[in-house]
């Protein structure tokens, strides 16, 4: 993950690529233990930011924002031949899972805004499949984490009642799966979302 250092001083700048460097580091060694393969961005020009990546199951969107631009979408697209890979704009938010994720196997959950509705336009345009929406009304609202769970179904963690009520009651209406809602109020801070906090791995639950 590349981030932009824009609007740093020279120490804020060293301070955070020597954070970055750590977080990859330990990243890198936790993959390393699971036996996944590890693609690096030699390019120093390339940035990418995980937020900005959203896999369907059948084709990553690569949101073009302040942390990733068309370098860093062309190494992801090289690293997954197998699959289409097409950019969109992110005009509004920090980045394209600010105002989507996916919610099931099809099925697109998307903030109500301008800017979101446009992002999600563009990938309608862009892509061959015909992907299902649940629409929230709250754009932070609709980044959430679906996991396809052995025993459980479907399960979608989603951000609390206390946070942003009436787009829990959109979550509501999902009633094949599994709601655990999940406060997100102090990570939101710092620009923290629920899939910020996450890395699914396809493994055996005995890893």
């Amino acid at each position: 993950m590349e981030r932009s250092t824009g609007g740093l001083d020279g120490e804020e700048k060293e301070m955070l690529a020597k954070r970055v460097g750590t977080q990859t580091e330990a990243m890198k060694e936790a993959l390393k233990d699971l036996n996944l393969n590890i693609v690096e961005m030699a390019d120093e020009n390339a940035t990418l930011d995980g937020g900005d990546v959203l896999f369907t199951g059948r084709e990553f969107f690569v949101g073009l924002s302040k942390r990733t631009n068309q370098r860093g979408a062309e190494i992801l697209a090289d690293a997954f031949k197998d699959y289409a890979v097409s950019t969109v704009p992110v005009l509004e938010g920090l980045h394209l899972k600010s105002f989507c994720s996916m919610g099931g196997p099809g099925l697109i959950v998307i903030g109500s805004s301008e800017p979101a509705q446009k992002a999600l336009k563009i990938m309608q345009q862009m892509s061959d499949h015909r992907y299902d929406k649940l629409t929230v009304p709250d754009d932070l609202a609709a980044n959430c984490v679906y996991m396809n769970l052995p025993n459980k179904g479907h399960v979608l963690l989603h951000c609390t009642a206390e946070q942003f009520p009436e787009s829990v009651k959109v979550f509501e209406k999902l009633k094949d799966h599994m709601l655990i809602p999940v406060s997100n109020t102090e990570k939101v801070k710092v620009d923290g979302a629920l899939t910020c906090c996450s890395v699914l791995v396809d493994k055996k639950a005995n890893i």
